[in-house]
C-alpha cells in the first residue's frame, strides 16, 4: 500500500471476476488486485465465483475482500435462454446496489468503480449511491463499417442488426443516461466509445485500456524462428465469428503467395465450418491449421511458436490477444479500427485502414509478405512491442488509478494530474 498518501476505502462492483482467466472475468480479478496495492478495497461480484477466488485469494488479505451475490436460484436458468444472461446482469445490477447501500451505510466508501462488464449501454445502479463514481473501462460503441456489411454472411448480418438495434434502445434507458451523468470520471476503451459515452451526458471521459500484463506476462527473450523446423507461421485467436474478420485473414493468406508458410487460427465458433470451406476453395487449406480452443496457457504457447499475430477484427474494445502476442515479441498486423488500433504503434506491427474488403485483403497481404520478407524488419518490431507491452503493465496502472481515485476524491489540486497518461496507447 502506497506510504506517500492516506489509502481510500473503494469499492469496485465486477460481475465477471475470476483468478487466471482472460477477458471480462481476468479484468474484474487484475484490476481488484491492482487497485489493492494502494487502498482497501472491497469487490461486489457473483456468488458463483467465490470458490476459485477464495482459492487464489492470499489468506492474510486485509486490504481486498470479496463480497458475493446472485439473484434466487429461482432465476438463474434465465441465463441459458438466448440474450438471458443480458437480463440477468441487468438485473443483478438493480439487486447488487441494494447490497452495495449497505456496505456503504457500514462502512462509508470513499470511490465506487464499476469494472465489469465492460459495456457502455447498460447501466450501473451503483452510480445511484452518494459516492464519487467511476464507470469503467467500457466498450461497445465500435461497429462494423459499412463498406464491410455486404461481406458477412447472412447470420452476421443479421447479428449486427440485432446489435445496432439493442444498442439503439438501450442508449435511450433513462438509467444508462443516468450512469452517464452521475459518473464523475468515465473511462472509455476506444475513441468510438468515449464519443457515445459524451453523447449520453457524461461530462469528463478519458480513454484507458482495460488490458493488462503482470511482469512475469512479458517475455523476456521468445525468438522469432525461421528455418526448415520452423516454418514461417501466422496466428490468429479468437472466436470464429464474422466480426472477427478471419474470412479476411485466410484471403489475404492466400492472396500472399508465401508456399511454405502456416496460418494458425485458434478458436471456434458459429464461423468454423464456413472458414474451412473458404480455405479449401482458395487452396490453402493444407496450410490453414484451425485448432479449436486452447487454454489460456496454450494459446500463448502457439502464439510464440508463431512469428506474426494477425488481428483482422472488424470491431473490437479489448484486443487482448494483441497486448499478449506483443508480450511475446510478436509484431501485430491489424485493422485501423478500435481497441487494436490503440494498442499497437506502428513501430511495432502495422495497422491497416479499413475502407472495403478488397483493399484490406490487399493490404493485409502485402503487410504479411514484407514482414515474411525481411526478417530484420520483423525482429525490430518483435522488440518494439515488447518494449511497448510495458505500457500496459498492471503495476502501472495502479498508478493511473490511484491517481484518478485521488483526483475524484479530493480534488484535482491535490492529487496528480493523469491527463498525460490516461490517452490513447496509440
Amino acid at each position: 500500500m502506497s506510504s506517500s498518501a492516506a489509502s481510500l476505502k473503494i469499492l469496485i462492483s465486477a460481475y465477471a471476476c475470476e483468478p487466471l482467466k482472460g477477458s471480462e472475468p481476468g479484468v474484474g480479478w487484475n484490476m481488484a488486485l491492482a487497485v489493492a496495492r494502494h487502498h482497501d478495497v472491497w469487490v461486489l461480484t457473483r456468488a458463483n465465483n467465490r470458490k476459485v477466488i477464495e482459492a487464489a485469494l492470499p489468506h492474510d488479505s486485509r486490504v481486498l475482500r470479496f463480497v458475493y451475490y446472485d439473484l434466487p436460484a429461482t432465476v438463474r436458468w434465465w441465463k441459458r435462454a438466448p440474450g438471458g444472461v443480458q437480463l440477468y446482469y441487468y438485473l443483478w445490477q438493480l439487486g447488487a446496489y441494494f447490497v452495495a447501500r449497505r456496505l456503504h451505510r457500514r462502512l462509508h466508501f470513499d470511490i465506487v468503480h464499476h469494472v465489469t462488464f465492460g459495456k457502455y449501454w447498460v447501466p450501473s445502479f451503483l452510480a445511484l449511491l452518494p459516492v464519487p463514481f467511476i464507470w469503467g473501462p467500457v466498450g461497445g460503441g465500435e461497429s462494423t463499417p459499412p463498406g464491410f456489411r455486404a461481406s458477412l454472411s447472412r447470420r452476421g448480418r443479421i447479428a449486427e442488426v440485432l446489435r445496432e438495434m439493442a444498442r439503439s434502445v438501450a442508449e435511450r434507458d433513462p438509467f444508462v443516461r443516468l450512469t452517464a451523468r452521475r459518473s464523475g470520471i468515465a473511462l472509455a476503451k476506444t475513441p468510438e466509445t468515449a464519443a457515445r459515452l459524451m453523447a449520453l451526458g457524461a461530462h469528463r471521459v478519458r480513454i484507458l485500456s482495460e488490458a493488462g500484463l503482470w511482469p512475469k506476462e512479458v517475455v523476456p527473450s521468445s525468438p522469432c524462428l525461421t528455418d526448415a523446423a520452423h516454418p514461417q507461421r501466422f496466428v490468429s485467436a479468437g472466436q470464429l465469428r464474422d466480426l472477427k474478420g478471419f474470412h479476411l485473414g485466410i484471403r489475404a493468406f492466400a492472396a500472399a503467395g508465401l508456399s511454405d508458410a502456416e496460418y494458425w487460427i485458434i478458436g471456434d465458433g458459429p464461423s468454423r465450418r464456413y472458414l474451412q470451406t473458404l480455405a479449401t476453395s482458395l487452396g490453402v487449406a493444407e496450410r490453414v491449421r484451425f485448432w479449436g480452443w486452447l487454454t489460456r496457457d496454450e494459446t500463448l504457447r502457439r502464439i510464440r511458436e508463431s512469428q506474426v499475430l494477425i488481428h483482422p477484427t472488424l470491431h473490437d474494445s479489448g484486443g487482448w490477444v494483441c497486448l499478449e502476442a506483443m508480450a511475446a515479441g510478436r509484431p501485430v498486423i491489424c485493422l485501423d479500427l478500435g481497441g487494436p488500433a490503440t494498442q499497437v504503434p506502428l513501430h511495432a506491427g502495422v495497422r491497416v485502414p479499413a475502407r472495403d474488403p478488397e483493399q484490406v485483403v490487399g493490404d493485409l497481404a502485402r503487410a504479411m509478405r514484407r514482414l515474411a520478407d525481411d526478417t530484420t524488419l520483423r525482429s525490430s518490431m518483435g522488440r518494439a512491442a515488447r518494449a511497448h507491452s510495458r505500457a500496459f503493465l498492471w503495476e502501472y496502472k495502479t498508478l493511473l488509478l490511484d491517481a484518478l481515485y485521488r483526483e475524484i476524491a479530493h480534488g484535482s489540486r491535490d492529487a496528480p494530474n493523469p491527463s498525460r497518461q490516461i490517452v490513447s496507447a496509440r
